[in-house]
């Protein structure tokens, strides 16, 4: 442990020790201020923002650390600190150097959305990081794993495992399992995942015992390969670094929005993964992920996919999705917001995201559903999958300013599609293929970059923006921490004085 702390940058022990302060732990020298008051005779404690530290200061605190559960919790957190360092380096790998998994793991780590989408609170309890070993091997190692799960929503708007599926890179079934959820199930979602209650009597299998197998799986550099990892990793809260996620390295032509699995399944691989209104079928998704992953590296076809609009029933189209809606702002009033005659279908949402929740506007054709989006005034933008919506301003009956999110229920008809072709990738040219259509694909390129561009940098910002925030909130407490001892400091003299009059 000592030595694994010494290797961490300073930036890397700042946070940790920040973690430790708000989890309020204590080693053999007491918290973060008492270490202070006995390490530094000459500020003490008075000098307690971590950031202004040395980095000798912060290592030889966290070191102070013997009981066996804050060892666990600190080595838990450098570890994903290191895995975090290792991401970087993968990041940075020369393409002459690397093989073609390493190169899609490279994709998946460069893409403007894995910031954002791996961002797991790892250090939380339950959760699994895991080691990957030497640079050196985690890099040569091609070893893969495919996984998919289903989830249940919980009680309390969480998401539980239920089913796990993994298959290795010849579609061999590793593992095959149902999974006891941690907590109350309020929702199995019967029609996507194709399970009930029933089906879970008697499963005795725990999330634990999952995470058990997979840090077997997952030693010495294995490559985890999945549709939206993220969503998997998240719900078995396991922290793996070298990952290969194909809603991230495929990408439609002419749209930003990740690709779906259905439609990778059918212009990639030339099947239907299931047929409409079936649920998922969990080995199907791992197997179909890990195809997707060998049509790269052994076919070599394209990453760019046609768009394709996935077939809606008339009903659907007949609908529109409101969403974000204030709690305060009852589902009556929304008749007042959208215009045109329709019915309102209030629904569960799917993870409890603040005091919000989100309905269903049913009108009696997809013309009038279209036509009451064209009239609701609002800034028009598109959601993560590429689908119109609204954010609509307005004043609830009870006087409050309000807003909430309208959204059509499917994509708008693409102006340009484009079939699908092998090609050699990474640079190289088919036979043929004319010089026209080598710029068309470079220009393409580069608009979908400086859109990514663009996009990430409004992200980074954001980030940036809110870590000011914190800082400055964590400022604002160290001075009330310290008026408040200041206080308690000037009670105490008083009471001394007042007992001595006596």
């Amino acid at each position: 442990m000592d030595q694994k702390l010494d290797t961490l940058e300073k930036k890397a022990l700042v946070e940790i020790v920040k973690l430790i302060q708000k989890r309020r732990m204590e080693g053999t020298a007491g918290g973060w201020k008492d270490f202070l008051t006995s390490y530094d005779k000459k500020f003490g404690s008075s000098l307690s923002d971590p950031a202004r530290r040395s980095k000798d200061a912060l290592s030889s605190f966290l070191k102070t650390f013997t009981k066996e559960d804050d060892l666990k919790f600190i080595a838990k957190v450098v570890q994903s600190h290191l895995n975090r360092d290792l991401v970087e380096q993968l990041k940075k790998t020369s393409p002459d150097d690397e093989s073609p998994e390493q190169r899609l793991v490279r994709l998946t780590l460069q893409h403007p959305q894995y910031p954002l989408c791996y961002m797991f609170p790892s250090s939380d309890e339950g959760w699994l990081v895991t080691k990957l070993g030497k640079s050196s091997k985690t890099m040569t190692s091609n070893i893969m794993y495919a996984v998919d799960c289903e989830m249940v929503l919980c009680e309390d708007g969480s998401e539980g495992l239920v089913r796990l599926c993994v298959v290795d890179r010849n579609l061999k079934v590793k593992i095959d399992e149902l999974v006891k959820p941690e907590k109350a199930v309020a929702d199995y979602r019967s029609e996507i995942t194709g399970l009930t209650a029933d089906d879970l009597v008697g499963v005795t299998c725990s999330l634990a015992e999952i995470q058990k197998r997979m840090k077997k799986l997952l030693s010495n550099g294995t490559i985890l390969v999945g549709h939206s990892l993220n969503n998997d990793l998240e719900v078995l809260k396991l922290d793996h670094p070298r990952v290969i996620d194909t809603s991230l390295i495929f990408k439609y032509v002419d749209e930003y929005r990740r690709p779906s699995l259905y439609n990778l399944c059918k212009s990639v691989l030339g099947y239907e993964i299931r047929k409409k209104g079936t649920p998922h079928n969990c080995l199907d998704d791992a197997s179909a992920a890990m195809k997707l992953v060998l049509a790269i590296i052994e076919r070599r076809v394209d990453n760019a996919v046609p768009l394709l609009q996935e077939d809606v029933a008339e009903t659907e189209r007949a609908r529109l999705f409101l969403h974000r809606i204030p709690t305060k702002v009852p589902s009556e009033e929304l008749h007042g917001v959208i215009p045109g005659d329709f019915t309102i279908e209030a629904k569960a949402v799917k993870r409890i995201r603040g005091d919000n929740y989100a309905a269903f506007a049913i009108f009696s054709s997809p013309q009038e559903a279209n036509q009451a989006f064209e009239n609701v005034k609002g800034n028009q933008s598109k959601d993560s999958y590429g689908r119109p919506q609204k954010l609509v301003e307005f004043q609830s009956n009870a006087g409050i300013i309000a807003s909430l999110y309208v959204r059509k229920m499917v994509c708008d008809e693409p102006s340009n599609q484009i079939v699908v072709k092998k090609r050699t990738f990474e640079g190289e040219e088919n036979a043929g293929v004319s010089k026209k259509h080598n710029i068309k694909w470079i220009n393409e390129e580069e608009k979908i970059a400086d859109t990514n561009q663009c996009k990430c940098e409004d992200h980074l910002k954001v980030i940036e923006r809110l870590k000011r925030e914190l800082r400055e909130k964590d400022f604002q407490i160290s001075m009330q921490d310290k008026n408040i001892s200041d206080l308690k400091k000037k009670v105490a003299e008083t009471k001394d004085q007042k007992s001595r009059r006596r």
